[in-house]
């Protein structure tokens, strides 16, 4: 049973209806917010409400969620209200092969909002991890769910060291972020979200005409390294990563080669040492 939103001072329960009254509203991308106590999983939530006929813009937050996925399936959780756990539904216009796009969008999106209103310096890490340093603050997972795309966020804001799922993480308590509320958190992260949607949309889905492009590469944790890819069947690749192309993939040269990897080709992205 969740404890009462009132046990812990430090991890105050969110507000329904302040984040809906802030951020949904006519013209505006959001069509509703749901702030739930517990839940397996948000992603599944809201794939659910696709199957039911949902509207683009829902948004799921989850208090307390037990099971939730990551990439290659890792199943995850946190204290109750320790972090930011929340998915969103978007059924986007522009073609599948621009798609690629979407959970680095969102990666971006949550990252801008966190250098901005946290004040510590995020850097991304393709295809889905948000980096301080080394370590992970937070990760995005984007699942098709019939023509719509479900986009999942996991950010650990006040995890203490005890509390990490995996030593390699971090949270914005840990590193002494001058933010660690997550109201306002969460009102900037869909913010952001919602202006480099509607300005990738609007640009059909051309990264580089709505400036996508140029601002993940801005704050890329990955391009620019010798990295060592680790691919299916235990191969492992090691090249320089020189870039991102057109539809969101990432690109690496290795010996005299220049290879062009998706998210659903690689096992693990990790710096590399000759």
């Amino acid at each position: 049973m969740l404890d009462s939103p009132f046990t812990d001072l430090d991890r105050p329960p969110l507000s329904q209806a302040a984040l809906t009254r802030a951020l949904v509203h006519p013209g505006s991308l959001w069509s509703g917010i749901t702030v739930v106590g517990r839940t397996g999983s948000t992603n599944a939530d809201l794939a659910q409400a696709v199957r039911d006929g949902a509207r683009q813009g829902a948004v799921v937050i989850a208090e307390a969620q037990f099971a939730g996925r990551g990439r290659l399936g890792r199943v995850w959780s946190a204290p109750p209200r320790s972090g930011l756990t929340f998915s969103v539904l978007l059924r986007p216009d522009p073609p599948p092969l621009k798609q690629g796009w979407l959970p680095l969008l969102v990666g971006l999106a949550v990252a801008s909002a966190v250098r901005n209103v946290a004040e510590v310096d995020v850097r991304l890490k393709w295809p889905n991890d948000l980096l301080i340093g080394e370590r992970k603050l937070a990760g995005v997972l984007a699942e098709r769910v019939d023509s719509a795309v479900i986009v999942g966020v996991g950010l650990n804001v006040s995890l203490r060291t005890e509390e990490l799922p995996v030593e390699t993480g971090t949270s914005l308590v840990i590193e002494n972020a001058a933010c660690v509320d997550r109201d306002p958190l969460i009102r900037a992260v869909l913010r952001e979200i919602e202006t480099h949607y509607r300005d990738w949309s609007e640009a059909h889905g051309d990264a580089d005409a709505c400036g996508l492009r140029a601002a993940y590469l801005a704050i890329s944790a990955t391009i620019g390294r010798e990295v060592r890819v680790e691919l299916p069947g235990e191969r492992v690749l090691t090249g320089l990563a020189t870039g991102i192309d057109h539809s969101g993939r990432l690109l690496v040269e290795s010996k005299g080669e220049e290879h062009t990897l998706s998210a659903g080709d690689v096992v693990h992205v990790r710096p590399h040492t000759p």
